[in-house]
Order: structure tokens, then sequence, then C-alpha cells
């Protein structure tokens, strides 16, 4: 016969108190924020800037803000596709001259304090940031040099070298340069103007998940990565969410600033879908969230690259048809 074990009052609700708090974490982090900040940013009145919102991600987010009421500002390089996206929303939107757009560029100072003065004149203020703009890289490290493949005595000349940096200097300033312009300039604003100033970067699996022919792509986006983490700690009255996708459907690699081909399974067959990717994005913006994994099964991939190196080295050269030489 079993013998019953019985609890001290004390320990009884000690052991009870410990069971509710990881209900209590769920609710505090991915309700009552959400909550809070609805109450204190209603979606119908919020003001969104989005870089980046010419294609793929970026503008499937403005579409978004758009229909839900907000105020939307659309921000990208090309004049013609941002034109398409700025008539898109305002097809959307719930009152008359609730989206504008400025064709501008995020690595350039000048460009970002126009955008700033524009918001300010218009809208008085700036609730959210959506940084959703970038460059990929598409090839390994040792064939933009030019010595990939070939035998182990070849040595790296001066062109091969110069050209790997102006691959990496340009990945630099469209995953990291841009993003830390568009966060310095818009962060005053935004903590004087807004009842919860909320930033979000559309960031990369690859930004923590090391993988072949990604090397370049995958450490510039890792710098902006831990830039944004490092400026939370700095502004805490911000809040920052981080979205880390896998492979996204649509053209995105035709960015690449290495002229590199497309290696991994046709992303428009495959990848996840803008809408799901956007749709989680403005959740986390809605919801206060940190680091959001897509699909959230890979939140786990860094403690198995810890745990098991070689598979997941294995796996990223398998994905991306990478064969070491």
């Amino acid at each position: 016969m079993g013998v019953a074990v019985t609890y001290p009052i004390g320990t009884a609700a000690a052991l009870s108190l410990s069971a509710l708090i990881p209900a209590w974490a769920v609710y505090k982090f991915f309700v009552k924020s959400r909550l809070r900040r609805s109450k204190l940013v209603p979606p119908n009145g919020e003001r969104v800037l989005i870089i980046g919102a010419s294609s793929g991600i970026g503008r499937t987010i403005s579409l978004r803000y758009a229909g839900r009421g907000a105020k939307v500002c659309v921000v990208a390089r090309r004049n013609a596709e941002l034109e398409v996206v700025r008539l898109q929303c305002e097809a959307m939107a719930h009152a008359p001259d609730s989206v504008f757009s400025i064709c501008a560029d995020f690595t350039n100072a000048e460009d970002l304090l126009n955008i700033k003065n524009d918001i300010s004149e218009k809208w008085h203020g700036l609730d959210t940031l959506i940084v959703a703009a970038g460059v990929s890289a598409l090839r390994p490290v040792m064939d933009i040099v030019g010595v990939g493949g070939i035998s182990e005595v070849a040595q790296p000349s001066f062109d091969g070298v110069q050209r790997v940096a102006d691959v990496a200097l340009a990945a630099i300033k469209g995953n990291y340069l841009g993003p830390l312009l568009s966060a310095v300039t818009m962060i005053p604003l935004m903590k004087r103007t807004s009842a919860s100033p909320s930033i979000l970067l559309v960031s990369s699996l690859g930004a923590v998940i090391p993988a072949p022919t990604r090397a370049i792509y995958g450490s510039s986006k890792a710098a902006s990565h831990l830039l944004y983490q490092a400026l939370s700690i700095e502004n805490p009255t911000v809040n920052f969410s981080y979205v880390l996708p896998s492979t996204v459907e649509g053209d995105f690699r035709a960015s690449a600033v290495d002229g590199g081909p497309i290696r991994e399974a046709d992303p428009t067959q495959v990848g996840l879908k803008r809408e799901v990717v956007a749709e989680r994005c403005i959740r986390a913006v809605d919801a206060c969230e940190g680091i959001v994994f897509i699909p959230s099964i890979y939140q786990y991939a860094q403690l198995l690259l810890w745990l098991w190196p070689s598979y997941v080295k294995r796996k990223a050269s398998l994905k991306y048809h990478f064969t070491p030489t």
C-alpha cells in the first residue's frame, strides 16, 4: 500500500505558486503586454513607418497596417514599385490622407532626417518603426575571392581580395548601416511622441545559425540583430522585436550583392508565405515580444548547434547544395 505524502501548508502554497508562475509569465508577456499597448496606441490610430516597403515582407506588412486603419508611411528606394504600394495601401485605408510614401535610401543620413521631418510635420510623432529592408549575398566567400574549388596552393589576387571587400561593404551597408541609421534617427522622435514606441527588425534565421554560401549575408544580419538587442538595453522605454524567419518566398535573392545564384529549393515553392511572416511580425509588435523564430521550432536550433554541431552543419550544407572543396 502506498504511503500518502502530505505537505505543510506553507510548502503546499509554495508548490502551487511555482505551478502558477509559468502561466503568469505567459499571460504577462503575450496577453497583458498586448492589451496594454493596444490601449496606449489604438491600432486605428497607430503611426507606422515601414522601411523597405516596395516588395516582399515589407510590402505585405504595409498593406496589413493600412487595412486595419493605421497611419502608414512607406519608404523604399525604387520609386515605381513604391508608388504601386502606396496606391494599394490607400485603397485599403480607413481614412483619406492616412497613407503617404517617401522614396529614400535608408543608408543615407540626409534621407532619413528628411523622413523624420516629414513624419513630424504630418503626424506630429511616430509609434512604430518597421525595418524590413536589406540585401542578400549567396556565394561561398572563397568563390567571391576567386580561389574556391581550385588548387589549395592558389593564392588570392588583389582583385579577388578587393572584390570580397566590396561585397562585404555592400552587405554591411544594406543589412547593418541602414538599420543603425534608421533606429538612431527615429528613436528620439518616438520616445518624445509615442505612449508605447515599438521597433521591429525583420532579420533572418541566418543571423543566428551559420550556413554555407550565406557567410557574408548571415554575419551582416547578425550584426544588426545584436545591435538592436543592445539598443533595447540602452533604450528601455522602447519595445524592440526581432523576427527571424527561415527561407521566405519571393525574389529577395535577386538583390544579391555578390551576383550569386539561388542554391536552395525554389523559394517560390517551398518558402514561407509572405502573408504568414507579415502577420507574425505585426503580432510581435502588438504583443511587445522579443525574438520570434518562424517557424517557431527553429528557436531550438541554436541549442542543437551547441549540442550537435555536425548535424546542423550537414543539414545546412544539404539545404544549400554545398559541397566543401
